[in-house]
């Protein structure tokens, strides 16, 4: 058995961005950028007012009180044509460009109006003015090549005047629960026969990483029969497998794959959930083979497959780089020689520091905990015994954090 770190140095390898396509930014959210994003514009592109009030030049307003003649009004969307001379004010809106000469805007509950004749009384040069650029100037790059994008990176984008973006390709992932015993939700089930979760529960994790799924079907316990399936998927990116890759007479993953021509990288991790997983390439695509428990399943995948699809999108995340603690609620045993993900639930304790529970069963079967959980403890192989309190490592997924 080969260790966590490893199986993922291995993983990722060699693995590389795949090419880039342009999309429109209507269709950009959750996208991986290809390429930095400069500025087209400079934002704003203009002095402009924060504020309703009275644009006004900053020596007029020096001494006060200052009553000042009002000469125009300016909406946004429009300007005032002439220079603003001494002792002139302009009836000013938020965003609107302030006239040339102005530097000030006075707000409007600061003033008294008689007429045309306008008492700024309280004021202070400079103020209530966003700079021409105080956002960004055109030019700027103000997204850079593999961010994953968010709603506001959409907004900037289109702020940016950046109609059209270059994105990463989604991969094309191919999946294919394995099993006599596993039919699709919705199918007739036998006496001895379960759902299939893993399948659905995968394609929604490729999806929630920026990939395209290809939900194969159930391939039976027969070799002849997940060869042919697999043929199928001719042209995705990856190929997923789950169940069929332990050591027992049906579980023939392995060898069908390698009478296909499939080169083994790695069998066997040092892990729990999670010890029987397969990686190998079938040609140039890579192939993950994840055990068919569906704890097992999904951890695996939050560990192994979603750091994989970033690298095919070349995404960057970097404050997920970061290992977040909780305190224990409770005490657990010493470890084994197997890194443990242990299920849990999150919550804060009355000096509002994090605390981590575990769940007090662990199988690899029940999907409901999994629902449930908050996070993952992560248990370094030979950890000793860890009194309640202690500080230990987690892997949140609420929120979406690891795309489950």
């Amino acid at each position: 058995m080969i260790s966590v770190d490893e199986a993922l140095q291995r993983i990722l390898g060699g693995a590389k961005p795949l090419g880039p396509e342009q999309i429109s930014l209507a269709d950009a959210l959750g996208r991986t950028l290809a390429a930095d994003v400069a500025a087209r514009r400079t934002q704003p592109p203009a002095a402009m007012s924060a504020m309703d009030g009275y644009a006004v030049r900053g020596a007029d307003v020096a001494k006060l009180p200052a009553t000042l003649t009002r000469v125009g009004s300016v909406p946004a969307g429009k300007n005032y044509p002439h220079a603003l001379k001494p002792g002139e004010c302009v009836r000013i809106f938020t965003g609107a460009p302030l006239p040339e000469g102005a530097d000030t805007v006075v707000i409007q509950e600061d003033t008294e109006v008689s007429g045309d004749r306008v008492t700024m009384k309280d004021a202070k040069p400079g103020r209530h003015v966003r700079k021409a650029g105080i956002d960004f100037r055109e030019g700027d790059v103000v997204l850079r090549a593999g961010r994953v994008l968010t709603p506001r990176d959409v907004g900037l984008a289109a702020a940016a005047n950046a109609p059209w973006l270059s994105v990463a390709r989604k991969p094309r992932v191919a999946i294919l629960p394995t099993g006599d015993e596993v039919v699709m939700p919705g199918e007739p089930v036998g006496p001895n026969q379960i759902v299939s979760s893993n399948g659905p529960a995968l394609a929604a994790f490729v999806r929630a990483c920026g990939g395209e799924p290809l939900l194969l079907g159930v391939a039976p316990d027969e070799a002849h029969a997940l060869q042919t399936m697999v043929a199928a998927a001719r042209g995705v990116d990856l190929l997923v497998t789950t169940g069929g890759a332990s050591v027992g007479e049906h579980d023939l993953v392995r060898d069908a794959l390698g009478a296909e021509g499939m080169t083994l990288d790695f069998w066997k991790i040092a892990m729990r959930p999670g010890k029987p997983l397969i990686f190998g390439r079938l040609g140039a695509v890579p192939v993950l083979g994840l055990p068919g428990n569906p704890v097992s399943t999904i951890v695996c995948a939050a560990i192994f497959l979603r750091p994989l699809l970033d690298a095919l999108l070349g995404a960057v995340r970097p404050l997920e780089e970061t290992k977040p603690t909780a305190k224990l609620a409770q005490p657990l045993a010493a470890n084994d020689q197997r890194q443990d993900y242990i299920r849990a639930t999150l919550a804060r304790d009355a000096a509002g520091a994090l605390t981590v529970a575990p769940y007090p069963v662990q199988d690899s079967s029940m999907v409901s905990v999994l629902a449930r959980a908050d996070a993952l403890i992560v248990r370094k192989p030979g950890a000793t015994a860890a009194p309640a309190g202690e500080l230990v490592e987690i892997l949140p997924l609420g929120n979406g954090a690891l795309g489950i």
